[in-house]
């Protein structure tokens, strides 16, 4: 029976793996089509969170199964809430890629309003940012998960300077305005990505340590 149970926990961990790869993918995807003007790859987003939806529901569906068969008893108890928890935020970063790819979808029906730099930056520091954030669910790193927390400021930072940027545009012509806003929605979509992936790693750090890190991620620097 505990050899069974293993192999189920073990089976949770996977399908987490699973959503989180998902995940990264339509953020990448997300922003390569707007970076690219790459129309082809927004549908293929909208597709990705169609088994996003189904992975959330047969997710918690298995993990609520294991909590009333199993009856488990503290860390294991632990890891199945956190996967609940965690599998929560996967589906919100799937509707956040889902809320970039509309917005880029008008975009491309426009000229480019600038060079994308500060934007696919901050695409890549979110999506390292989940994928380190569930290699430390699978790994129990309380250490992994803290660092996790400490990039959020780097992705604060940037879309505070992208804010700034597309302010001046705004400024200077009243035909920029539209695509400015929809640049500062899109960053600020990957600023949220940032915050879920940053929930992770608290759940993660509560799961192993059991403390409570939220507010006070400053605290746990040393």
């Amino acid at each position: 029976m505990e050899r069974h149970f293993d192999e189920e926990l073990k089976d949770l961990k996977e399908k987490l793996v699973r959503m989180s790869s998902i995940a990264e993918e339509m953020i990448e995807k997300s922003i390569t089509a707007l970076k690219d003007r790459r129309e082809d790859l927004i549908e293929d987003v909208f597709e990705k969170e169609k088994i996003m939806n189904m992975l959330q529901i047969e997710i918690d569906d298995f993990a609520l199964k294991l909590i009333a068969l199993r009856q488990p008893a503290a860390s294991d108890l632990r890891f199945i809430v956190s996967a609940i928890k965690i599998n929560s935020d996967l589906e919100r970063i799937g509707d956040l890629a889902i809320n970039i790819v509309e917005r880029t979808r008008d975009l491309l029906k426009e000229p480019p309003l600038k060079p994308l730099i500060d934007i696919p930056r901050m695409e890549e520091i979110t999506q390292e940012m989940v994928k380190d954030a569930i290699d430390s669910f699978i790994n129990k790193n309380s250490t992994a998960a803290k660092d996790v927390c400490m990039r959020d400021d780097l992705v604060d930072n940037l879309n505070n300077q992208i804010f700034r940027e597309l302010l001046t545009y705004m400024l200077s012509d009243a035909k920029n305005i539209n695509r400015a806003i929809e640049l500062m929605l899109i960053a600020r979509h990957l600023e949220r990505i940032a915050d879920h992936a940053t929930n992770i790693s608290e759940d993660v750090f509560y799961m192993v340590e059991g403390k409570d890190i939220r507010h006070h991620i400053a605290d746990t620097k040393q």
